[in-house]
């Protein structure tokens, strides 16, 4: 166990090249989780629902989330030539891969902090 913890050490000096940090900054923030965490319970939503159920986020923070979790391959957004724009949005089967890490972490949270 000690050897392993060594190894870990010596290997993550650089916080960069940790998976933890890595996650983080592709996955976590403030947001991102949420809209993720939204998007496992409800099939597909459209940008004015997500809107409405996250209170606190800006439409301009929202798109913005959304489209870098579209870049992640988390997320696909699909429009429709309609007017007015109608837009929806999904999780991928690499975005909902992400339930069991979600799930427990929320597990954790009502075990320990709350």
């Amino acid at each position: 166990m000690e050897i392993e913890v060594k190894k870990i050490k010596e290997k993550y000096i650089i916080a960069e090249e940790c998976p933890i940090t890595i996650f983080m900054e592709q996955i976590g923030g403030k947001w991102k989780p949420v809209i993720i965490w939204i998007l496992l319970s409800n099939e597909v939503m459209r940008f004015n629902e997500l809107d409405k159920t996250i209170k606190g986020i800006s439409q301009k923070m929202l798109s913005q989330q959304l489209k870098d979790l579209e870049q992640l391959g988390v997320v696909v957004r699909k429009s429709y030539p309609v007017i007015p724009p109608k837009v929806e949005y999904r999780l991928t089967e690499k975005g909902k891969s992400l339930a069991p890490l979600l799930t427990g972490m929320k597990t954790w949270v009502y075990e320990n902090l709350i």
